[in-house]
């Protein structure tokens, strides 16, 4: 059965997935890490999207992007991000191949009922995988610096962060406690089953929102796959 294109929304957070190919590991040592984020930092910058968040795993990444008015600039950076990366492992360790699976998973996401508990989702990453106790020991993912715990100018604040307080400092803190919270009852599940089926993070709604923005009809999600409204406690 072919493949339908992936729904890209412009000026709407993303929540991107791309795995290693195989499962393998994509970031061997932190000199990896630190070129794929030196690679998203420049090629945001170039192709005007903003990224809200993200977390590098050993063998797969998450990001929070958003995409300007020509959507086509988000597959362009996922594009480069996979290509240089590739050629960066493969002449480090002298090889050939591909580094990726061959198509990455993303998700558009409803900004008021969803994109604070993506964000959370992203940056609990590691805490889910036992790789840390806490969020902010880990290093190459978002939290630290949207916890006030890092400096970073490069990653830019979405309207739910933003709407968190008046001041970086209430942000930082409010943003902290939210992602300390509880999390409700099956909202890891219903984040991660949208991304893997490419289908959208929201309500009702969203859905009619999106087929009017992008003139598609959107598959609806199987019975009892409607997700509830998560919203900032």
């Amino acid at each position: 059965m072919p493949r339908t294109g992936r729904v890209v929304v412009p000026n709407c957070a993303h929540h991107i997935v791309q795995r290693g190919h195989n499962r393998q590991a994509v970031f061997a040592g932190e000199g990896d890490f630190r070129y794929y984020l030196d690679t998203l930092k420049r090629w945001k910058i170039e192709l005007g999207v903003k990224v809200y968040g993200y977390c590098l795993m050993t063998n797969h990444v998450h990001l929070i992007v958003e995409p300007p008015d020509e959507v086509a600039m988000l597959a362009r950076l996922m594009k480069r991000l996979a290509g240089r990366q590739t050629r960066h492992v493969n002449r480090l360790e002298g090889r050939r191949g591909t580094l990726w699976e061959s198509r990455y998973k993303s998700s558009p996401v409803q900004t008021e009922a969803y994109l604070l508990a993506c964000c959370r989702y992203v940056d609990l990453n590691p805490v889910r995988a036992r790789m840390v106790a806490s969020p902010q020991e880990y290093r190459w993912s978002s939290y630290r610096a949207k916890a006030g715990l890092e400096e970073s100018s490069w990653i830019d604040e979405d309207p739910c962060y933003t709407s968190l307080g008046e001041t970086p400092e209430q942000r930082r803190e409010r943003y902290s406690a939210f992602v300390r919270a509880a999390i409700p009852n099956g909202e890891w599940d219903l984040i991660r089953e949208a991304v893997q089926r490419g289908q959208l993070t929201g309500n009702g709604r969203f859905v009619d929102d999106v087929e009017q923005v992008t003139g598609r009809r959107i598959e609806p999600r199987r019975p009892g796959d409607r997700p509830r409204e998560l919203r900032a406690k």
